[in-house]
Parts: C-alpha cells; sequence; structure tokens
C-alpha cells in the first residue's frame, strides 16, 4: 500500500469524526503492517480517545512493527486524555507519517521530537495540502486564537437577497437550503445581527443531516443597542444555546430579559465609527469560547462588515436563478473600493449545482 492510500483512509476516518471531536481536531489514523491496514481511528468526543488510540485499539498486536499514518502531529502533553505519543511508542510502532506538523502551542513538533527520541521513525507531508483544508478551522484557531469565518449567502444572480418588499422566502432551493444546514453542522456557532433576527425570526438549529452534531452549534446574536426583544425561537436555549454579544448601549432591562430567557450574555466595544460591535473583540470572544469555525448568516450590513474588514476566511454563495433589480436588498452592504486595483479577490475553490441553483465557494486569499 502506498503512502497516500494509507492517508486517504486516515483523512477519510478524520472526516468523519468532525461533528463529534470539535473543539478538539477531527484527527484519523491509519495503521499499516506489512502492506496491510490494521487499525483505523479518529478523534472521539472531548474527553474520549483520540484517533491514535483507537487505531492501536483496532490493531491490538499487529500494531507492533507497523507505521502509523496521522493527519496531525500525535499529541505530546496530558490533557483530559494521555499523551498519544506515549500510545504509539508503548504499543511498538517503527514509523509515523504525518500530514502536518500541529500548531498548538502545547505540541508544535514535540510530538515528532519525542517519537523520534524513542526511535521512531518520522515523515512529515504526505497528504500535507489536504488535511491542511480538512483541518483549516482547527489550524486557524490555534494559530490566531479566533474562529474560521464562514460568510454564507444566499442571493440573486444580480446579487440580492430580498425582493423590494422585503419577501426573500423562498430565495434558493431545497438543495441548497440542505447543503446550508450541512454547514451548519460543521460549524460550532451561527451569527446573525440583530436585523435578521428581527425580520426572520430565525432558528438558526441544524435540522435532517446524518450525522448530527454532537452538539447544536450556539446561536450567536449581535445586537449592540438592544433591539431584539428576547422573545421567539433564537430564545428558545431548549434545543440550542444563545450567546448575545452587545454593547453597553443596550438597556440593562433588555440584557436582563435576555439572561432570564436563557441566553448567555457577553458586552464588547463598540463597532467602526460606533455602529454595531467590535467584530475583532467578538471573535476572540468565541475563540475563548472554544469556537473553532464559526458560521455567518447575515444580513447584508454584518456580512459587509466581516468581508470589509478581512474577518472572513471563506465565502459560500448559494446563487437562485432570477433577478431581483435594483430595488433588492443588496447581499453585501459596504461601501467598497474607490478603484478596481483595491478590490479584494477571492479564489475560486469549487462550483457545484444544486437543483436550480449554483453554489460558489471562495477563499480568501491572504
Amino acid at each position: 500500500m502506498r503512502d497516500d492510500e494509507a492517508m486517504e483512509q486516515a483523512l477519510a476516518a478524520g472526516e468523519a469524526a468532525r461533528r463529534r471531536s470539535a473543539p478538539n481536531p477531527w484527527v484519523g489514523c491509519a495503521l499499516v503492517r506489512d502492506g496491510e491496514i490494521v487499525g483505523v481511528g479518529a478523534t472521539e468526543a472531548p474527553g474520549r480517545g483520540h484517533a491514535e488510540v483507537g487505531a492501536l485499539a483496532q490493531a491490538g498486536d499487529r500494531a507492533r512493527g507497523a507505521t502509523a499514518y496521522v493527519t496531525l502531529e500525535p499529541c505530546s502533553h496530558r490533557g483530559r486524555t494521555p499523551p498519544c505519543v506515549d500510545a504509539l511508542i508503548a504499543a511498538g510502532v517503527t514509523k509515523v507519517i504525518a500530514a502536518l506538523e500541529d500548531p498548538d502551542p502545547h505540541v508544535a513538533g514535540t510530538g515528532f521530537a519525542q517519537l523520534r527520541a524513542a526511535g521512531v521513525d518520522v515523515t512529515v507531508g504526505v497528504g500535507g495540502r489536504r488535511a491542511a483544508r480538512a483541518l483549516a478551522p482547527y489550524l486557524h484557531h490555534r494559530r490566531t486564537g479566533r474562529p474560521f469565518v464562514i460568510a454564507k449567502v444566499a442571493s440573486s444572480v444580480d446579487g440580492r437577497v430580498a425582493a423590494a418588499d422585503g419577501t426573500s422566502r423562498w430565495l434558493t432551493g431545497d438543495l441548497a437550503r440542505a447543503n446550508a444546514h450541512e454547514l451548519r453542522a460543521d460549524s460550532q456557532a451561527i451569527m446573525v445581527g440583530a436585523g435578521t433576527a428581527i425580520a426572520d425570526r430565525p432558528h438558526l438549529t441544524v435540522r435532517d443531516v446524518a450525522p448530527a452534531p454532537e452538539q447544536p452549534p450556539t446561536r450567536v446574536l449581535l445586537d449592540a443597542q438592544g433591539r431584539v426583544p428576547a422573545a421567539g425561537p433564537l430564545f428558545d436555549t431548549r434545543v440550542a444555546p444563545t450567546l448575545v454579544v452587545t454593547t453597553h448601549n443596550a438597556h440593562p432591562a433588555t440584557v436582563d430579559a435576555w439572561r432570564a430567557a436563557g441566553a448567555k450574555v457577553e458586552p464588547v466595544g463598540a463597532g467602526v465609527d460606533g455602529v454595531g460591535v467590535d467584530l475583532d473583540e467578538t471573535l476572540a470572544l468565541l475563540g475563548r469560547e472554544g469556537v473553532l469555525q464559526v458560521l455567518v448568516e447575515g444580513g447584508g450590513t454584518l456580512l459587509g462588515s466581516l468581508l470589509a474588514g478581512d474577518h472572513a476566511q471563506r465565502l459560500v454563495v448559494y446563487v437562485a436563478p432570477l433577478a431581483l433589480g435594483t430595488r433588492g436588498t443588496p447581499a453585501l452592504a459596504f461601501g467598497g473600493p474607490d478603484t478596481i486595483a483595491d478590490a479584494r479577490r477571492y479564489e475560486l475553490a469549487s462550483v457545484r449545482q444544486l437543483g436550480p441553483d449554483a453554489r460558489l465557494e471562495f477563499e480568501v486569499i491572504a
């Protein structure tokens, strides 16, 4: 079995564990001995076994003399579980082939160093590009302390999210909306602004996906002025937790009502020119809460501010085959550059047809 084939097995196992492992990275591990896979494992829910431990348990005695293919550097520190490097060494694994080094400061090369010191041969980089994309939220969080931000837009072909009278349901079809729920399921938080919360009264829950996430994503409401009443589906915390990010401009009675409804409330500074909330502080707050990926669903002012401030790492656009004209609501509400030369460019990563709609995914070019 070739190295890339074995790593493909590890990558697939890790990706399948994504919705249960966060805020830990969704790591996969495949053990190969004499050209045959003898064990496959993936990171379990926090506090449970890591990928290497699962693969070793499946392999049993066949792990001795095997090569471990892992999508991320094995951990070298004791957290809620023992170090994976100790388990690999004790099992008699003779070689570790890893896709990536772990940027977490608790690891950051020490796992590889401990393996080499114990006589284990270590190779890094096989499958690295695919692993970096698969683990992008975790890697970004560990490097910056902030979540990976996906800005999601559903628009007409002329970039409008609602008609002149404000109607927007349903702009896109069933397949596009189902795909958006997959994005929700892969995220630890879903964010909207006050305007969208008032106009749409969204639930922001995950529906009809398999597998379902281990924990429902936190609904994050940005409401600087305390405009959104503590009522409706967004404040039904029996189905999912709600976090309100606000400022000290919100009336104390409104803040008390949010908390009485079961929401967690966190004040931050005001945004640019005193408008909205400070997005830098908000993302840092979410990072401390253990959010690896946040899906931002609008509205146009919030999405425009995220893109204008270079806060988003990925942009997912669902384009419906209709036009709404200049009286429609723009998908992105921000001033924009004075000239084409100053416009932010995005890298097209994928294009898919979903029924009558198109799904475009863009990566932000650093």
